[in-house]
C-alpha cells in the first residue's frame, strides 16, 4: 500500500486529509507533538477502516522529526506523500514583532519542512516518484499585520517550497504549496468564507494525482 505521512496532524485538516487518502487505499502515518491527541486521530481512522499509525514528534526537534519519519518508513515500507501542516501559534503584531519571534516561526514553518523533506526526498528521488505538499495560511501570500511573525515564517515556507518544485522538475517528485484563506468547516467568524474540510481534503488528493508542481490558493 502507498503511504502518506501527515506532519502536524490534527482534527481540523490532518484528519480529513487522512480520511481522503485512506479512502483511496493509502496507509496513514500521523505525526504531531501530543501523543494523546494522535491516539484519538488514529482510533478515528481505524474506525473508518483506514490503516493508520501515530509517531509523536515536534517539528522544531529536528532529530526527533527525522527519527519519526525513519520509523514511518520502517513501519510502512515507504513514504509516497508528505503533507506538512503544523498549526501556527503565538501570533505577534507586526508593530511589535522581534527577531526572536521571527526566528521561532522560521524554525516552525521552514526548518521543520526542510527537515521533513530531507528525511523523505532521497527515497522519492531513487523511486522517481513522490509528492510533497506544504500547507500554510493565506498570510504566506497576503500578510496580515496582526500575524506579523506568522506571516514571515509562512512566506518563507512558501518561497522555499515553490522554488523546490522548480528545482525538482523532471525527477518525478512534485511539490505543491497550499495557502488556505478560508475557515475550515462551518460557523466561520463574521466576514470569513468557509469550505467543508472534506472539500479541502479532496483538493489535496487532486494535487497529488495531477503530479505537477504548483501552488493552490484556497480563498
Amino acid at each position: 500500500m502507498p503511504t502518506i505521512a501527515i506532519v502536524g496532524a490534527g482534527p481540523g485538516l490532518g484528519l480529513p486529509i487522512a480520511r481522503e487518502f485512506g479512502s483511496h487505499g493509502y496507509d496513514v502515518a500521523l505525526i504531531a507533538r501530543n501523543p494523546t491527541k494522535l491516539a484519538r486521530l488514529e482510533d478515528a481512522l481505524r474506525r473508518d477502516g483506514v490503516t493508520a499509525a501515530a509517531f509523536p514528534a515536534d517539528v522544531t526537534d529536528k532529530d526527533g522529526l527525522s527519527e519519526a519519519l525513519a520509523d514511518v518508513t520502517a513501519h510502512f515500507g515507504s513514504i509516497d506523500v508528505l503533507e506538512y501542516s503544523p498549526a501556527a501559534s503565538g501570533a505577534v503584531d507586526i508593530r511589535n514583532v522581534t527577531p526572536t519571534d521571527v526566528a521561532a516561526q522560521i524554525d516552525h514553518h521552514l526548518y521543520g519542512a526542510m527537515t521533513a523533506t530531507d528525511a523523505v526526498l532521497p527515497a522519492m528521488l531513487a523511486a522517481g516518484a513522490g509528492t510533497l505538499l506544504f500547507t500554510t495560511g493565506i498570510t504566506s501570500v497576503t500578510p496580515w499585520p496582526e500575524y506579523g511573525d506568522v506571516s514571515i515564517g509562512a512566506a518563507a515556507l512558501r518561497n522555499w517550497s515553490v522554488n523546490l518544485g522548480h528545482g525538482l522538475a523532471g525527477t518525478g517528485v512534485t511539490v505543491a504549496h497550499v495557502a488556505i484563506g478560508v475557515w475550515i468547516g462551518t460557523s466561520p467568524p463574521e466576514g470569513f468564507g468557509h469550505l467543508p474540510a472534506t472539500e479541502i481534503a479532496r483538493r489535496f488528493y487532486t494535487l497529488h494525482q495531477n503530479q505537477e508542481s504548483t501552488e493552490l490558493i484556497i480563498s
